[in-house]
């Protein structure tokens, strides 16, 4: 017997692209993926849709990775973050427990730090306390 592991990223990739559907049926945003953002609102003003477990398989709580250079993107822009926090269930659904709308200046202060070197830039980690 053959046992298939599912790459945690593509995973998480997966449940990302569902919370950014639901969020913008939620809230009227229209996908429009960038490198930087993930929708916008009707007025045209960008939102990055950021969504995390509650809790990973670990037990460790869910956090949201943030990359500086788009952060900086979005902050000149106006725009916004939408933050999700939800849990999954089986292997393709899931359960999204909270929202929350952020612009994208008001976000709590962060620490940045190396580790976003596939995206050429830094990143820090926010937790869902910080965010809720």
């Amino acid at each position: 017997m053959r046992v298939v592991r599912v790459n945690r990223s593509k995973r998480a990739n997966h449940f990302g692209t569902i919370c950014e559907k639901r969020m913008a049926r939620k809230r009227r945003f229209e996908l429009d993926r960038a490198s930087w953002h993930d929708a916008r609102f009707q007025n045209g003003t960008p939102v990055e849709i950021k969504s995390t477990m509650v809790e990973h398989a670990d037990g460790q709580p869910g956090n949201f990775k943030i990359y500086r250079k788009y952060h900086d993107r979005l902050r000149r822009a106006d725009g916004w973050y939408c933050f999700v926090v939800y849990r999954p269930h089986g292997r393709s659904g899931c359960t999204v427990l909270d929202d929350k709308m952020v612009r994208a200046c008001d976000l709590p202060l962060v620490r940045w730090h190396g580790g976003g070197a596939h995206r050429d830039t830094q990143q820090a980690k926010v937790t869902i306390e910080e965010i809720y």
